[in-house]
């Protein structure tokens, strides 16, 4: 929608031409005056500054109170509508361009008659934009001069708009060239293709025509049209598009009845055994696709005559186009183009169910309510006033057509090409626009207008149909020969409506939409013959899933003895068997393969290709499913693959188990108020949850004293196990001490405690210290912190020495309020919504395997990302909330780049506790507050002002480098998704560009425990101590817990060089480390003994100073990390130092 420079110059220009010669406002104060060609405020007297309000802004401040949310969606409305409407320049390139072609037309040399299958007379490689099938056909034709060119479609009615600017001129063929029977057998289609290849012709030789080339109207193989460019500078300023029309009134419009045949069996089909005329299938189709031709001066006449009523017609229908495009629903077959947009808003206007008087906005919100709430599919709406009586009825347009809107004359259904599920699409897109739009909290003007909505990204899984000349034998199979024939041999279209009606039989319940792609207007050079109808992309189909019923394996059908069920048996074939079920019903049914969440989310694939298969003759070989795609970066186990769903809930389990005994416990001195979990794995967002472990007690040392397991030296590094946090709240009492380090040691003492209580009462291996107590229970250690909810507040006090109590916020306090208090919080909160949307688990821990393997995890933290994906589920506009985790990484992709950070604030609803006016609040502290704030300010129902999970990380620098490479990775990702030409690795998105790194340290494999995470785990496998088989509940070793040599590693690279360099790492089995100077740490400093650490003094004249010693740093690097460091890579092109 961004105009290119030059545009916006000419747009300015001309909006200044347009107030000029516009009506003369009421002018409030002096002009500002320009000074050096900069505009400059003039000081007003005081009377201009107080004069009231005129009647004028009056009524416009009154309709921005009654009909916006504010006075800014105005504002943002009417600067769209600059936006997209054509500049006084363009307009008069166009009328230029179209005079010319005007004159060249008229020009056209007559030609001597010749039979229609003779094309000799064509010369300089012109061809026919016709597939001439069957290739005989009765007639005569010769070339004539138009008997008129007129301008047609939008641009005379002013709802031409920007991008892709088409104007439309309509040639009417002479009627000497033409026959009153040319309506039968596709003689008028192929006169009209052979006069625009003679119009071709003629105008190759033209100066003043730039390229030419062909189309097909809204891809409609039997209305071809010649798209002209104007030649030089001005080429893609816009597109002139010729449509060849038959003379007014030749052709009587009840020969297009759609019950009425035009196209014979025996000449289609070339067999010769002719049937009468009464017993040959109705072509309805075929007939729209030739009163089309007819009409479109008497549509235009029709719109100009609604529209000089409406003032704002034009810019409700600019809108209604904008809506349109945005979800791609404006072009290609059957499509809601914005003809039909402003034939809605003419009927609406006619119904009286819009007012002349309203503006653009309000214009915009009845059509999206009618489109809502109205069913062309059962219900069709019709303009004719008074048609005649050879008019067919709404019920005769509904017998051959699934949408219906007739034209003004009655006799033409102008969605003839539209299917159901293209109609339901644009219905539950008007749905959902307009719950937005009465949501205060959402910005309705970008949600709605500004957004754009790619299937890839709308739909929660896609499938497409490769190899579509497959469709004919399709066609075969169904017994399409009558559909064909109407379609012209169309296999593509025929077969479309009857596959799409299989599968929302098949897919049912399962899914609240499904839709498809609408097949774009081919275009290809004159020189050139019309493509076959299998040159095309693949047709792709969307699903919205339900997610209560998308992920069954069992589909049940009816009782054995319901009259249903052989209608169920013929659907599903052989998969359909008869079941016994718990509750006594014996009733068919089809079961599915799937035993984890992620098979299981891709039942609707074996229920889509075994459909296609059995009754379409469509192989699966044929049918590319893009649901599941992206699982591979995140799936764990090998016997059983899995995204983690079932590890974390494990984890949950015996995280409940535990709590439920830590809640039983007797003997300790104080209660225990709460038990919460504070870590991902507990909300299912762990990238990859800790799974239980059978250790090999072999592979270990022993520790002396408690006889806990060590790594061997020798060995590989032991497999990592993460401590899974819970945090243990005692209850509030008077032997609490006032100090801190008395409550740490109450604390140490309590964990001492537990630890024994839980080795009494259930065996447990436990091992306890000051800060913690480490349980090991079914395979996994859970780590037990004591809290007590005054500790904080404890630690923000300290006396003076006049004996003052003095209350101050510390980052002490903070980090201990966020690890007992925040963090458990949020972990609930999203354990809720895990259990609200199936899906939300996966796609955080797809979006933190991204961060991860990009080299940002220190920067977005875990609480962050889960916050941002949270955000995608709570507030999706203009989308529904994901259900997919495909399609939840790739909004979250678009969410990261997209997303205005420097001037808004990005406000999660957790709960929905939020409500109108707290967003306002929000939004009102953040503007008054913005520079002290985090540069990404994340506000929650608990922290409004302060945004506590962003407030160390990212910096201004790195965000932006995030916001780079979420783009650059959406830019790469989604297109792979879709188109199966393009190498199909989707891993592209996980490998961090190195280049722009100053030293690469890598690391030895061995030593990297978490190595099979990695994006491109290596072939090689080091045994890491564990062993297969059945892990025991309690007792055993306390294995090695939380070591890792890479995080203490990188710990120490920071605390010894962290004011030199930058130190970025993939957490999820990275094997190097890459560096990055800080290049004000490389300024010389004067010379001083105290700061000679990794520095060297540089003498010049008779100073001394230091700089950075980058040999020994690097060194240092290898020191620090030996056994670990495999080699310390530096890049010295890179360094400017």
């Amino acid at each position: 929608m961004k105009a290119t420079a030059e545009e916006q110059m000419a747009q300015s220009e001309s909006s200044h031409d347009e107030e000029d010669e516009g009506p003369t406002r009421a002018k409030r104060g002096k002009p500002e005056v320009v000074q050096d060609g900069f505009l400059r405020p003039v000081k007003l007297s005081r009377g201009d500054l107080y004069k009231p309000p005129t009647a004028d802004e009056l009524n416009q401040l009154k309709e921005a109170e009654s009909l916006f949310h504010c006075s800014l969606l105005k504002m943002q409305m009417e600067e769209l509508l600059k936006e997209v409407s054509l500049s006084e320049r363009r307009k008069q390139l166009i009328d230029s361009f179209v005079q010319s072609v005007t004159e060249q037309l008229q020009t056209v040399p007559q030609t001597s008659e010749m039979e229609l299958s003779d094309l000799s007379w064509l010369s300089g490689g012109v061809k026919v934009p016709f597939v001439l099938v069957p290739k005989a056909a009765k007639g005569k034709f010769h070339m004539a001069p138009p008997i008129s060119v007129t301008i047609i479609g939008s641009y005379p009615l002013g709802t031409c708009t920007k991008p892709g600017i088409s104007v439309d001129l309509a040639v009417a063929i002479p009627a000497d060239v033409l026959h009153p029977k040319d309506a039968l057998n596709q003689r008028y289609p192929r006169k009209r293709a052979i006069y625009l290849a003679g119009l071709a012709q003629h105008l190759a030789a033209s100066p003043a025509i730039g390229a030419m080339r062909y189309s097909c109207l809204h891809g409609n193989r039997l209305r071809p049209i010649l798209l002209l460019s104007p030649p030089g500078k001005d080429s893609s300023s816009f597109t002139l598009r010729l449509h060849a029309c038959p003379p007014p009134g030749f052709f009587k419009p009840s020969r297009f009845h759609p019950q009425r045949n035009n196209i014979r069996t025996d000449w289609y089909t070339g067999l010769g055994s002719s049937q009468p005329a009464t017993s040959e299938p109705p072509t309805p189709h075929y007939n729209s696709s030739v009163l089309g031709d007819m009409l479109p001066r008497a549509h235009l006449q029709f719109l100009t005559a609604v529209s000089s009523q409406c003032a704002a017609f034009a810019e409700g229908v600019a809108l209604l186009k904008v809506w349109l495009r945005q979800r791609e629903l404006d072009q290609g077959v059957g499509c809601f183009s914005g003809f039909l947009g402003s034939m809605l808003l003419a009927y609406l206007l006619s119904c009286h169910r819009v007012s002349n008087t309203m503006t653009a906005y309000q214009l915009l919100r009845n059509s999206l309510h009618f489109l809502a709430f109205n069913d062309l599919t059962e219900n069709g709406i019709t303009l004719a006033k008074g048609p005649d009586s050879t008019a067919p009825s709404l019920a005769e347009f509904h017998t051959a057509f699934q949408v219906v809107f007739v034209d003004p004359s009655g006799h033409l259904n102008m969605c003839a090409d539209m299917t159901a599920c293209t109609y339901k699409h644009v219905q539950h897109e008007a749905s959902l626009s307009l719950q937005f739009w009465d949501d205060p909290t959402v910005d309705g003007f970008h949600a709605l207008l500004m957004t754009p909505k790619p299937m890839i990204r709308t739909s929660d899984h896609v499938f497409q149909l490769c190899e579509l000349v497959k469709l004919q034998s399709c066609c075969k199979k169904l017994n399409l020969l009558s559909e064909l024939m109407d379609h012209s041999g169309n296999y593509v279209l025929t077969a479309l409506p009857f596959i799409l009606s299989l599968l929302q039989r098949g897919l049912g319940q399962r899914v609240r939409l499904l839709t498809h792609s609408l097949t774009p207007d081919p275009e290809w050079p004159v020189e050139s013959d019309a493509p076959k109808h299998n040159a095309q992309p693949p047709l792709s189909f969307g699903l919205l899933l339900n997610p209560e019923q998308a992920a069954s394996v069992l589909e049940r059908g009816p009782p054995a003895d319901s009259p249903k069920a052989e209608e169920f048996r013929q659907l599903w074939g052989s998969r359909s068997e008869l079941r016994r079920f718990q509750d006594g019903d014996i009733t068919e049914a089809v079961l599915w393969e799937g035993e984890t969440t992620c098979q299981k989310r891709l039942v609707p694939r074996q229920l889509i290709t075994h459909l296609l298969q059995l009754h379409a003759d469509i192989p699966e070989s044929c049918v590319r499913y893009i649901g599941g795609m992206l699982d591979d970066v995140i799936k764990m186990g090998r016997e059983v693959c899995s995204t983690g769903e079932e590890e974390s809930l494990k984890v949950v389990q015996s995280y409940d188990d535990l709590s439920r005994k830590l809640w039983r416990l007797e003997g300790l001195p104080l209660s225990i108020t709460s038990v919460q979990g504070a870590h991902p794995a507990l909300r299912y967002t762990q990238v990859f949850p800790p799974v239980p472990l059978k250790l090999d007690y072999s592979f270990f040392d022993r520790e002396k004293l408690s006889r806990s397991l060590v790594p061997h030296e020798v060995k590989p590094c032991p497999v990592y196990i993460t401590p899974v946090k819970v945090i243990c709240h005692m209850e509030g009492s008077g032997k609490w001490p006032h100090d801190k380090v008395a409550i740490r040691h109450i604390k140490a003492a309590f964990h001492i405690s537990l630890g024994e209580l839980l080795t009494q009462h259930h065996h447990y291996t436990c091992q306890p210290s000051p800060t913690h107590l480490d349980v090991w229970k079914d395979g996994l250690v859970f780590r037990i912190q004591v809290a007590y909810h005054r500790e904080p507040q404890v630690l923000r006090e300290s006396v003076s020495p006049e004996g003052l109590l003095i209350v101050r916020d510390n980052a002490e306090a903070q980090a201990l309020e966020m690890a007992t208090m925040q963090r458990p919080l949020l972990t609930s909160t999203l354990h809720g919504l895990q259990q609200l949307h199936p899906c939300f688990g996966a796609v955080c821990r797809l979006a933190k395997r991204w961060l991860g393997a990009q080299l940002f995890s220190d920067d977005i933290t875990e609480d962050t990302a889960d916050l941002l994906v949270a955000s995608l589920f709570l507030q999706p506009a203009p989308f529904t909330p994901p259900g997919s985790p495909q399609v939840g990484f790739l909004r979250f992709l678009h969410l990261l780049s997209s997303f205005d950070w420097r001037n808004n604030p990005l406000v999660v609803n957790l709960n929905s506790q939020l409500t109108a006016a707290d967003y306002t609040e929000i939004k009102n502290d953040f503007i008054a507050s913005r520079e002290s704030l985090p540069v990404m300010f994340m506000a929650t129902p608990n922290d409004k002002k302060v945004s506590i999970w962003t407030k160390q990380a990212p910096t201004v620098q790195m965000l932006q480098r995030v916001v780079m490479v979420a783009a650059e990775s959406l830019k790469i990702l989604e297109p792979q998704l879709m188109d199966s030409s393009q190498i199909q690795d989707v891993r592209v998105v996980m490998r961090p560009p190195l280049d722009p790194y100053d030293v690469l340290i890598h690391l030895s494999p061995k030593q990297v425990p978490l190595l099979s995470q990695a994006v491109d785990p290596p072939h090689a496998t080091f045994s890491r101590g564990i062993l297969a088989g059945k892990v025991a509940n309690t007792g055993g070793a306390l294995p090695v817990i939380d070591f890792n040599p890479v995080t203490h590693y990188l710990a120490e690279l920071r605390d010894a060089f962290g004011d030199l360099a930058l130190f970025f790492y993939d957490p999820y089995g990275g094997t190097v480390i890459a560096v990055l100077w800080k290049h004000k740490a490389f300024s010389p400093l004067p010379f001083k003994t105290s700061q000679m650490v990794a520095r060297r003094v540089e003498v010049s004249g008779e100073e001394a100073h230091t700089v950075p010693n980058v040999e020994a740093i690097l060194e240092d690097f290898r020191v620090m990390g030996q056994g670990l460091v495999k080699s310390v890579e530096p890049r010295m092109e890179r360094w400017v130092v």
